[in-house]
């Protein structure tokens, strides 16, 4: 079992890329509720760690995990207002957001809660270890698990608009690091944190996944290797979701290999490594190709996905 935690909240996405007057249409979404529908679809045994709210929003929300097979019984729900995120499209697809988080449900998620025996990995990040006081607990709830021996993966997926100091967040980021085996982020996110792979290694994790967007993924690891698979050429549709499908396909393929341990994860050979990353590239491709975050399912993923 692979547990998500982290927010679900309501994209507002405009029609008509370019176009801040265009009419918008309401998607669900949030980065880890979008890892969490992307392992759902790739077949994981996956559950959904967060607070979602009882409004229609939040309803709609919760009854998608559980269309897609994601387990929904970590979920606290409250009357509060579900949180909403504006997303503006630029000509090339890409994705940029304003949030509207004040008093909303996600970010009063509380401890404690117990993750079900068996499971193997937890995946944190975004909006929910930045807004208070649920980060502090989301925090928390890292620091335990990894103490436990749960294989940690982080995606800090920064947004910058909702972080109110920029050198304290990087001073907490740094303080996550002992904790995570595999810290996956944009190459945008790397360089506002201020780009230092090997000392972020150095920190604790296992391997560091670079997304390149359309160039492809690139994974350093503890031991020395640097490698790097191009991404697949597609006429994208917009980039929303697709960090979020590369996160579920890098702990997908890892989990078919066996690979969630930071032990097992710091001797991975070239090869398997190639093959995690080019799924995880075709699986980002597939989310990119189509309009919001709509992750693909196993069976458009074939080409890469057994296990070695």
């Amino acid at each position: 079992m692979i547990v998500v935690a982290g927010e679900a909240l309501i994209d507002l996405v405009p029609q008509a890329h370019g176009d801040v007057t265009a009419s918008l249409l309401p998607a669900r979404g949030g980065g880890p509720y979008n890892t969490a529908i992307a392992l759902g679809r790739l077949g994981a045994g996956v559950s959904f760690c967060s607070r979602i709210s009882t409004d229609a929003f939040g309803t709609s929300l919760v009854e998608r995990l559980r269309a897609e097979r994601v387990g929904t019984g970590l979920i606290q729900r409250g009357p509060e207002p579900t949180t909403l995120a504006l997303a503006s499209i630029d000509a090339g697809g890409s994705a940029a957001y304003s949030f509207y988080v004040e008093g909303s449900a996600d970010r009063l998620f509380e401890l404690p809660v117990e993750l079900a025996p068996g499971t193997r990995a937890l995946s944190l990040g975004t909006c929910s270890l930045v807004l208070e006081p649920g980060a502090s607990a989301y925090e928390e709830l890292m620091r335990c698990e990894a103490e436990r021996g749960i294989f940690i993966a982080l995606d800090p997926n920064i947004r910058a608009g909702l972080i109110p100091d920029a050198d304290a967040y990087r001073a907490r980021f740094k303080s996550w690091l002992p904790h995570v085996s595999l810290l996956k982020m944009s190459e945008e996110d790397a360089d506002w944190l201020g780009p230092d792979v090997q000392g972020w290694l150095a920190a604790g994790p296992a391997a560091v996944v670079i997304t390149r967007g359309g160039d492809g993924l690139t994974v350093f690891t503890r031991d020395g290797l640097e490698l790097s698979v191009p991404g697949e050429r597609i006429a994208v549709v917009d980039t929303i979701g697709a960090g979020d499908t590369v996160n579920a396909a890098l702990l997908y393929a890892l989990s078919e290999r066996d690979l969630l341990s930071a032990r097992a994860l710091a001797s991975v050979p070239d090869h398997t490594w190639r093959e995690v990353l080019a799924f995880a590239a075709r699986a980002a491709a597939i989310t990119c190709s189509r309009a919001g975050a709509e992750p693909p399912y196993a069976s458009e993923t074939r080409a890469g996905a057994g296990a070695s």
